[in-house]
């Protein structure tokens, strides 16, 4: 086995260790559309359910029907027609939406007893009618009014796992359909959950499409792989013209969610081997994470820090891509330093070097490699620039082997060793031969960065 992978299998180890000492007693509602229980990898989907259940997760299961509801109606060649995303439930057609819903809810709860999970399905949710908006009747369509929250809390004390058919009852006992987008929504505020799924066969938010704010990141194939509350919400302003579309409702819920108390809200593909499990015990999650706590920070590098820190770094002293530091270089400018920090685990490193005539150096930026698709090294180098900024410098250098180019597009200009402060300018390595590349801090601020020395 190569050292790389080795090195990551240890990684992932030990955030899967620290993850479940964090998630034990924390509830999570899940989100599942009804196409996946077809899919051929379901079946694993529900024995990395049973898992989280018996790690001590607090597990709240919601089904969705929409795929299965429109087989039955067309079966029984019943019309109900769709208004942005809600289907116009009419009285005649419940029965059959019931019938759909609970198939699926029984279908869950078979394969959950079959790799040795007790679950219930309960008639736990108080709803009202949608009613008339913009002028369409929605019928038998409803909307979420109360969870009996308490009964809930007791199945769960039970040991067992509740499933929550996207039907409600109003207190004379009418029968609503329900979204199961809004129930997840409904259930993960009303339990205080610590996660919320939207678990789905498109994945996360693609920004194809979509105006995206611009300290977002985005990977190659167009994937946003998080998004903060601010963000979030500049993401709803920027599309609030757009027609329905899931991946908006998502978001849109999302934000809610996390306004009244939600910790993180995922939306993941549920036709990837695993994804659940990544995307909670793992930092390198694969979908699109929405959340209020803070879940990154770029912070002062503390000395505990530093035998991590030089791991990072080892790959780069050996590609000669980095000068390479001991652990006393480290300490002795320790106060330079800072990381940058998800979840307890250190994804990058930085340094911004103070000299004389208000001039700095950022160095040693360095990202590790299992995380280096996420925009972070460009993070780390736009705080460095803010903290230059703070502290009234005229400008900043980096000596780069590697990405002068990058940096002369980012506002960077190509100097020379003339361009160095006297102090830099005695231990330059000739030898070495880094380029020299300087930035006016009254310009425009770097967007993006990569590794310098």
């Amino acid at each position: 086995m190569d050292t790389l992978r080795l090195k990551e299998q240890v990684e992932i180890i030990r955030q899967a260790f620290s993850y479940i000492n964090r998630f034990q007693d924390e509830t999570f509602v899940i989100k599942i559309d009804s196409i996946l229980v077809m899919h051929e990898l379901f079946p694993v989907f529900i024995k990395d359910i049973v898992l989280l259940h018996k790690m001590g997760i607090k597990i709240i299961l919601v089904p969705g029907a929409r795929s299965r509801i429109d087989e039955v109606l067309a079966k029984f060649n019943v019309q109900c027609p769709t208004v942005k995303g809600v289907r116009v439930s009419s009285p005649e057609s419940i029965p059959f939406i019931k019938m759909a819903a609970f198939d699926v809810s029984n279908k869950l709860m078979t394969m959950l007893s079959e790799n040795g999970a007790n679950a219930i399905i309960g008639n736990w949710v108080k709803a009202k009618s949608i009613g008339v908006r913009e002028g369409t009747d929605f019928k038998n369509s409803g909307m979420v009014e109360k969870i009996q929250t308490d009964i809930v809390k007791k199945v769960v004390k039970e040991g067992l796992i509740p499933i929550f058919p996207n039907i409600g009852w109003s207190a004379k006992g009418t029968p609503y359909n329900l979204s199961s987008n809004q129930l997840a929504f409904s259930l993960s505020v009303a339990l205080g959950a610590a996660k919320l799924f939207f678990i789905n066969v498109q994945g996360g938010i693609k920004a194809q499409g979509f105006t995206v704010p611009e300290d977002v990141f985005t990977s190659e194939d167009s994937l946003i792989s998080q998004l903060t509350i601010s963000q979030c919400g500049q993401f709803l302003d920027s599309n609030s013209d757009k027609e329905y579309n899931e991946q908006i409702e998502f978001v849109s819920l999302a934000y809610r969610a996390c306004k009244q108390g939600v910790k993180r809200v995922h939306i993941i593909d549920g036709t990837a081997d695993g994804m659940i499990l990544q995307e909670i015990f793992s930092n390198r999650g694969m979908g699109t994470m929405i959340y209020s706590n803070q879940h990154e920070n770029i912070r002062a590098m503390q000395p505990t820090d530093i035998p991590q820190v030089l791991t990072i770094m080892k790959p780069q002293f050996q590609e000669q891509s980095l000068v390479e530091r001991c652990a006393s270089d480290l300490e002795k400018y320790i106060d330079d330093y800072a990381v940058y920090e998800v979840d307890g685990t250190i994804h990058a490193c930085g340094a911004l070097h103070l000299y004389p005539n208000q001039q700095g150096e950022i160095a040693a930026i360095v990202v590790d490699k299992q995380y280096s698709h996420m925009g972070t090294g460009r993070k780390m180098v736009s705080y460095f620039l803010e903290q230059a900024t703070k502290r009234n410098l005229k400008s900043v250098f980096v000596l780069t082997t590697l990405t002068a180019d990058w940096f002369v597009q980012q506002g960077f200009r190509k100097g020379d060793i003339t361009s160095l402060p006297q102090e830099k300018k005695k231990v330059y390595n000739s030898d070495r031969n880094s380029l020299v590349l300087v930035y006016d801090l009254s310009s425009q601020r770097s967007k993006s960065g990569l590794s310098v020395d």
